[in-house]
């Protein structure tokens, strides 16, 4: 049972209510990137699960793709463990072969069968992908809207463009966009410089911020001596690693005022920024540091603060 009482916010202009913080479950079962199975496993995510209830979270984003399927089949098989109530958000690949509409609504209820539910609570556009257009799927997430199988619809990583296209193109249906799900961190701020955040707030969309940690980096534990393992580590050169030290070092600062970390302080600058963030978790330790970014808010001029030393970055 749920032991901490979470104000919840509006999911866009829809009747959907979300908490101000969510998670990502990129991670359960996904073994390319993460490495599921060799350092956490399933009880590991389960302990996860049950970690961000306790603390009040109970928004959950996962995706058709992630562990190809697995992670689906996982968060539908912990919310009936659990048996309290969730907020379930998927989403749907537009991959080439994927032509006409109806073609969403089958992976839509390949979803729903894997996560062993009726009805999820937000549906997704993955990305933007030819040769089908922006509104040929925003049609097709409309009539999933009528037949029932999702309370509200949206997209992810769609540009400023894109957004606008789909928001015009859901409302000629009566239905309105409820979300752009798109990567937003201290180190990678594009939504902000691309007008994507404004352009939001105009719409009344809810951005949610994925990859809100920037892959592990914000949490303080790498630098260029001791860089993350595996094909994360990859990612990132040492000099790279190098520049956000100073940043980190700012979050350490901040976050010791509020008897925070450093991630806690990366999500609550996300959330004054007005974004959602989904950080993932793989067992119970990293769910409840991350709920910890709730119940407080960093002060004006720590959020302008952050905002220079990553503009530092470059």
């Amino acid at each position: 049972m749920n032991t901490q009482s979470t104000e919840l916010i509006q999911l866009g202009s829809t009747d959907v209510r979300i908490t101000p913080l969510g998670v990502g479950t990129w991670q359960w079962g996904d073994s390319t990137l993460w490495g599921y199975g060799k350092g956490y496993a399933e009880a590991d995510i389960k302990a996860a699960f049950d970690a961000s209830m306790a603390a009040g979270i109970t928004f959950f984003d996962t995706a058709e793709v992630y562990g190809l399927g697995k992670s689906e089949r996982f968060l539908g098989q912990f919310i009936r463990e659990g048996g309290q109530p969730v907020v379930v958000a998927t989403k749907f690949v537009p991959v080439p072969w994927r032509l006409g509409k109806g073609s969403l609504l089958r992976a839509l209820r390949g979803s729903l069968n894997r996560l062993g539910m009726q009805q999820v609570d937000l549906y997704q556009i993955h990305f933007p992908f030819p040769p089908v257009p922006i509104e040929t799927w925003m049609d097709a997430l409309a009539d999933a809207v009528q037949a029932g199988l999702t309370r509200a619809v949206g997209v992810s990583n769609h540009n400023v463009e894109q957004t606008r296209r789909a928001h015009a193109a859901l409302a000629k249906r009566g239905v309105p966009l409820a979300s752009n799900q798109v990567e937003y961190s201290l180190l990678h701020r594009e939504p902000e410089r691309t007008g994507l955040l404004k352009l939001c707030q105009e719409l009344g969309v809810t951005l949610i911020a994925y990859s809100p940690l920037a892959k592990g980096l914000l949490t303080g534990k790498y630098t260029p001596e001791n860089p993350p393992a595996g094909a994360r580590g990859r990612m990132f050169r040492p000099d790279y690693l190098a520049r956000i030290q100073p940043l980190i070092g700012l979050l350490r600062e901040i976050g010791g005022k509020y008897g925070k970390t450093p991630n806690q302080v990366a999500l609550n600058w996300l959330i004054c920024k007005a974004a959602a963030p989904i950080p993932g978790a793989k067992n119970a330790r990293q769910a409840a540091e991350n709920a910890a970014a709730l119940g407080w808010r960093l002060a004006a001029d720590e959020v302008a603060a952050l905002d220079a030393a990553s503009d530092a970055v470059g």
